[in-house]
């Protein structure tokens, strides 16, 4: 009896279906022999740590007693946490849209440079420095000293180029010598005053190598007369180098104080203003008869200005997002310039040859085509900037490092930075983590979106 042909090919035919699933499952094998090493890796440094803290937000701070949701309630009745949060939300509102927005116009810029690689490549150079040396340099720039920060010495020259400063922030009245206290904190003469009289105003604090270029004796100033309706009078050193001299005096060595503002005040109204010379010499020319006060105001004396407190309280969040800016820009500037490379030129030129500026070009085409890179760069920006710690630690003194705080720094202090209390740190970076998540899950999303 001779067998059919389906019962000849049945046999090779389940032979073959068992070698592909011997094949399948010896690729298998070697993937996941080949994917071991990499999820033993993600397991040890990822999902193990996640888990051990999940399980530590629950004990106290020895990690002996179980408390279970006492730390959550616990991290947000803390002041300190409450502030950290709100940073942190200004982190994600404000420095991702600014980095956004930079890196855009930056992007759209560089196309039109003729040296757009180099231009990149300075802009990108930042990110080659580590969060630490980043934050090295911008503390010594923030520094409140004129002489080493170099923010406030820019600052400085700016102001005192327009307004000036005082010569003699030092200077100071010699007590029972005939000048008092005055509104402003300047002087005046303790007794009237009227024209034909000769005043001598001496001040002390001020050291001889301080006095200003071109300062001359006073005492030629102290011996002239007072003309009819001319009242006189020299401002002066009442100091003389070595020792010797009489306080109240003018004596021979003592010099005179230029540049010095002097008032001629009546029933509580300057009449009259005018400037000391280079001895120190001053005069009221044509005053009417009557008694007057001579003031020295408190311009005289001010404190020079020195610039801005970059790192006080108030201003130290945004010094901080002030250098991440100056070290993220370049990473959005070349991510969006990668999407504006792949844009349709057709469409843009189309656009340009019906008439549309290039504003209209920019805002209309320009920033909807971007729309898919520009959310990537955004929502990458959030999630880096919830898990900022570098910067607002090695920036911040540590008189305002509560002022500055974020959730990561918060965080490391709570756990080890004095607090000790790892359970409820271990509360923050659950936090952290849960934060971080949504973001990461909608970049995600995008990636798979774009891949289809």
């Amino acid at each position: 009896m001779t067998a059919t042909a389906t019962e000849v090919a049945a046999p090779p035919a389940a032979e073959a279906a068992a070698r592909r699933r011997r094949a399948r499952r010896r690729g298998r094998t070697v993937a996941l022999l080949f994917v071991f090493p990499a999820l033993l890796l993600l397991g040890a440094l990822v999902v193990y740590p996640v888990l051990f803290s999940v399980g530590r937000s629950l004990f106290d701070a020895s990690g002996t007693r179980f408390v279970g949701g006492q730390n959550y309630t616990e991290m947000f009745r803390d002041p300190a946490t409450l502030k950290a949060v709100r940073n942190t939300a200004i982190w994600v509102v404000v420095a991702p849209a600014l980095l956004t927005g930079l890196g855009l116009i930056l992007a759209v810029l560089v196309e039109k440079v003729r040296w757009a690689t180099a231009f990149k490549l300075l802009l990108f150079m930042p990110m080659a420095v580590s969060f630490l040396a980043a934050g090295i340099i911008f503390r010594l720039a923030y520094d409140e000293d004129p002489d080493k920060g170099v923010l406030n010495a820019a600052v400085v020259g700016v102001h005192d180029a327009f307004q000036g400063s005082s010569a003699y922030p030092t200077a100071r009245a010699r007590d029972g010598q005939g000048l008092g206290e005055a509104a402003g904190g300047g002087y005046r003469t303790s007794t009237a005053v009227s024209p034909g009289d000769t005043v001598a105003l001496g001040l002390v604090g001020v050291a001889p190598k301080d006095l200003p270029a071109g300062a001359r004796p006073a005492r030629t100033a102290a011996g002239r007369e007072a003309a009819p309706g001319e009242l006189r009078g020299v401002v002066y050193l009442d100091f003389t180098r070595g020792g010797g001299g009489e306080p109240g005096r003018v004596d021979p060595e003592e010099s005179g104080l230029p540049r010095m503002t002097v008032e001629a005040v009546r029933d509580g109204r300057t009449v009259a203003s005018t400037t000391t010379a280079a001895d120190g010499s001053f005069r009221f020319a044509d005053l009417a008869d009557g008694s007057y006060t001579v003031v020295l105001p408190g311009s005289n004396f001010a404190a020079p200005y020195d610039g801005v407190s970059w790192l006080g309280p108030a201003l130290v969040t945004p010094a901080i997002i002030g250098a991440y800016l100056w070290i993220w820009t370049g990473f959005a500037m070349v991510l969006i310039g990668a999407g504006l490379s792949t844009l349709p030129r057709d469409t843009l030129e189309a656009a340009r040859m019906d008439g549309a500026n290039e504003w209209q070009v920019f805002r209309r085409i320009t920033v909807p085509l971007l729309a898919p890179v520009l959310t990537v760069v955004f929502v990458t920006l959030v999630i880096n900037v919830m898990k900022v710690f570098d910067l607002v630690y090695v920036i911040a003194p540590g008189p305002v490092q509560e002022d500055a705080t974020v959730l990561a720094t918060q965080m490391w202090l709570v756990s080890f930075g004095g607090g000790n209390n790892q359970g409820l740190g271990s509360a923050l970076g659950v936090l952290l983590l849960l934060l971080v998540i949504p973001a990461m899950v909608f970049n995600v999303r995008r990636f798979r979106g774009s891949q289809r």
